[in-house]
């Protein structure tokens, strides 16, 4: 099994990840430049950094870059894809996954632990959490405020596409516990195969406990698990 990690000009949490999934998890993983070819990977990472230097929106170049080509077709095939702050970005401005990110309601830069509520387990990130688990992941953004217009809104809530919302630690959803100004709360989402999952808290600096929280290490652990059972059955 080999995972990849996507890496564009201004990727800067892609060496963390590789840690986390190479020496933490196990699992054989490569850096991948994102003019190189992309191989018949089990899995994808898109990391957090500021891809471009976020040049006209978060996101918006690197998701009109070849390489998102083959992370559609991968994605399409089933192989599970992680987009993480950036990568969250990427993935939104691809169309792989439902919404937008905008700049944060109080428009700065935003750096600090949160409390998430998990909303679903049967995705193939999230099969090692307990639903309604209130976990514990640092944020680091501008532009993290999630936004769906009514429509859209319900249209996800129907299909189940919301993983992740800011909670206060009793895992009440209240405005007090939203860091961005994120429409419900949300926090991460996934497609509706559940094999795409987007989050703008960063689970790889949460995944070793002496860092504050090891509850991340069990998305990337869910992943690869996801990932091998996969294979199985193929």
């Amino acid at each position: 099994m080999k995972f990849a990690i996507i890496r564009f000009g201004g990727s800067n949490c892609d060496l963390d990840v590789h840690h986390i999934l190479n020496d933490v998890v196990g699992v054989s993983t490569d850096l991948v430049w994102y003019k190189d070819p992309i191989k018949d990977y089990d899995g994808v990472v898109i990391p957090g950094g500021f891809s471009y230097g976020d040049y006209l929106r978060a996101g918006a170049i690197a998701a009109r870059t070849p390489i998102m080509n083959a992370i559609s077709r991968l994605a399409e095939a089933g192989k599970p894809v992680l987009g993480i702050c950036n990568g969250f970005q990427i993935l939104v401005e691809s169309g792989l996954l439902s919404g937008a990110l905008c700049t944060n309601e109080y428009p700065k830069f935003c750096c600090k632990w949160v409390n998430l509520r998990v909303e679903k387990t049967d995705t193939a990130f999230t099969s090692r959490f307990r639903k309604g688990e209130v976990i514990r992941m640092p944020i680091a953004h501008k532009e993290g405020n999630f936004f769906a217009d009514d429509t859209a809104l319900r249209s996800m809530n129907s299909n189940r596409e919301i993983a992740f919302r800011y909670v206060d630690s009793d895992g009440n959803v209240v405005p007090e516990s939203n860091p961005n100004g994120s429409v419900a709360n949300t926090a991460g989402v996934v497609n509706t195969s559940g094999n795409v999952l987007g989050m703008m808290p960063h689970p790889e600096r949460a995944s070793e406990a002496v860092l504050g929280s090891d509850d991340g290490l069990r998305i990337f652990e869910s992943m690869v698990e996801y990932a091998d059972a996969s294979r199985d059955t193929s």
